[in-house]
């Protein structure tokens, strides 16, 4: 059997070499994984289009840095509350805002965050809209709010 020396017999060095064992001995988290950088939005373009008569235009924009977002952060969530009758709806939900802080549109199942590439709002045709819009990411599972640039409306 063998026995150990009390910590104030053992040298410097052996003292460090014991702490060091020790240390390497216990389990080590890994680090916590980085947040996802803000949402970099873009207009893609305008596209004029019809329902029931009424002429509109549509606003589509791009987040240019959307492939930096978990997929499990836009994954179905039937365990929070659901986006009107939609149970499943996604974990973050994307709002469109104009520059001066009112909620213009929403999407509540991207389902991915490739669909980031896919979101808009529209107007009616003739509707003068406004200058900046930015989106909100809201993660309904961490209350994490992610607020992009500001992205003009005219090309």
């Amino acid at each position: 059997m063998k026995l150990l020396k009390p910590l104030a017999t053992l040298s410097a060095g052996a003292m460090l070499a014991a702490i060091a064992a020790s240390a390497a001995a216990q389990p080590v988290a890994p680090p916590p994984a980085a947040p996802p950088p803000l949402p970099q939005l873009y207009l893609l373009g305008q596209e004029p289009y019809s329902v029931s008569g009424r002429n509109f235009v549509r606003y589509r924009y791009d987040v240019h840095n959307k492939d930096k977002y978990p997929a499990e952060l836009f994954a179905a969530a039937p365990n929070l509350p659901p986006c009107g009758l939609n149970a499943n709806s996604s974990r973050t939900w994307v709002d469109i805002v104009e520059q001066g802080g009112r909620r213009i549109y929403g999407f509540c199942a991207l389902g991915d965050p490739q669909y980031l590439g896919q979101i808009w709002f529209a107007m009616e045709e003739g509707t003068i809209p406004p200058s900046w819009i930015y989106i909100e990411m809201t993660d309904r599972q961490t209350n994490t709010k992610y607020r992009s640039n500001l992205a003009d409306t005219t090309l």
